[in-house]
Parts: structure tokens; sequence; C-alpha cells
């Protein structure tokens, strides 16, 4: 059931948006040549136990995954979109690093990811994390009462089709409330008029994510970490939105 917030639980959820974004700055900040993946995942562990947060990976098994989820943030390198377990790796100059986090604060929860270049930056990887970050940009510009979920979607996806890159719709978009995946689902590219009309109390996270070159993906013996089946590399961006009669409003930013 796709669920209406009042204004009140919408302020409620502030304090979830301002944590899960803290976090995943300091954390990126964190992120340099020769830090190891699972020192990111024992910072973000330690940052929930300070703030009294629950982690919303921790458990989780999914239909799509090879539950539980044994960590509080995914990590995923290069050519890994999604997913990705934390592991003993020690990142390298030019990886390409996803950070996806998500938290429950006084039981609203809030969740966010974003793309960042260790040490060197190939011009290439910037292009692409930025063209993830335009396309939030515009998700959340549609995402206006009245309008309707394929507005979204298609605004994220003429972002996408701007720069070249192809669009998975396996993974997008959902609904954010008491829990952290909603039934409601919002692909990376849509048609516009089309899908749940938007209106005030509605609360989603918008996550633009593509691999430069395929749109095809591939799922490690993990079960969990989702790569580019060509081994291209991929960006991630995302955010936790608020629909207010005024318009939206960004929980994660």
């Amino acid at each position: 059931m796709i669920e209406l917030h009042s204004p009140a639980e919408m302020e409620q959820m502030r304090a979830a948006g301002a944590f899960v974004r803290d976090t995943l700055a300091a954390l990126s900040a964190r992120a340099r040549v020769g830090t190891n993946l699972l020192d990111l995942e024992h910072e973000a562990r330690a940052a929930i136990a300070r703030r009294g947060a629950v982690s919303c990976y921790w458990d989780y098994a999914p239909s799509f995954g090879n539950g539980p989820f044994r960590n509080v943030i995914c990590l995923s390198v290069n050519d890994a979109a999604q997913h990705g377990l934390p592991h003993d790796y020690r990142l390298r100059d030019g990886d390409l690093l996803s950070l996806d986090f998500a938290a429950s604060v006084d039981g609203w929860v809030a969740d966010a990811a974003t793309t960042v270049v260790v040490g060197r930056a190939d011009p290439a990887d910037l292009t692409l994390i930025r063209s993830t970050e335009e396309a939030l940009a515009a998700g959340i510009a549609a995402a206006q009462p009245g309008n309707r979920i394929g507005d979204v979607s298609a605004a994220i996806g003429a972002v996408a089709a701007a720069h070249g890159y192809p669009v998975n719709l396996e993974f997008g978009g959902h609904g954010v409330g008491r829990t952290m995946h909603g039934d409601l689902f919002i692909g990376n590219d849509g048609r516009p008029g089309r899908g749940y009309r938007i209106r005030p109390g509605l609360v989603f996270a918008l996550e633009p994510w593509w691999a430069k070159t395929t749109s095809r993906i591939l799922m490690d013996p993990d079960g969990w970490t989702v790569r580019s089946a060509d081994g291209s590399r991929a960006a991630h961006s995302e955010h936790t939105v608020a629909v207010t009669a005024d318009g939206p409003l960004v929980l994660t930013a």
C-alpha cells in the first residue's frame, strides 16, 4: 500500500535525513587511497551506535538478494553498480566508489547514495557521476503535486539519454517511511503522464544509477553485488524526497 504522510510526520523524518546525509559525507571524505572498505563499514556501525539509530540493511532479506544482509552500508567499487558488500579491499588510485546508506531514527527511515572518485579522477568518471547527479536533480524537480511518477522517471531517463548512457530498469527508486522499501517503485526511465499521481504526503527515494556502456547486469556469487555485464564503470546518486503542498523537500540534502 502506498502511504501518504502528514506534515508533522514528514517533519519528524528530517532527523533521519540529516543523519544519513552527515554519515555519507563523513564516509565519503574518509574514502582515500589505501582505505579498507571494512574500515568504512565499521565507521558506519559506530555512527549508528552513537546516534542511537537502527540500520535498515542489517538482516535485510529481500527477494533479490542472498539474505540476510550482514552489513550496514553498501560499498560498490568500479563496475559494481549496487549492493556491494564491504570486504577486505583497500581502495586504489582512480577507483570509483558508490556508498549507499539507509537508517532509521526514531522510527523514520532515510536512504541516500553518492559516488566519489578515490585519488586521481578520470574525466570520463566525473562525467558519469555528474550525469547521475543531474538526473537526480531533474527527477526531484519533476516531483510536483499533480504530476505522475512517469514524469519523474522520464525526467531521470532524459538526462541519461542526453549523456548517451543506457538505463537498467530492474532497480530504481522506492517508497520510504517506517520501512526502507515501500510499495512505490520509480524506474529510472519512463513515459510522462503515466503512473501514480503525485500528491502531498508522498515520500520516496530517487536513485538514478547506470553504467557507461550497458544496461545489462550480472550478480556476483555473493548474491548481492550487482555489476555491469560488460565491466564498464557505474555511478549511483540518491536522495530521500518528501512531497509537500509547495513541492519537493529533499530530506537528505
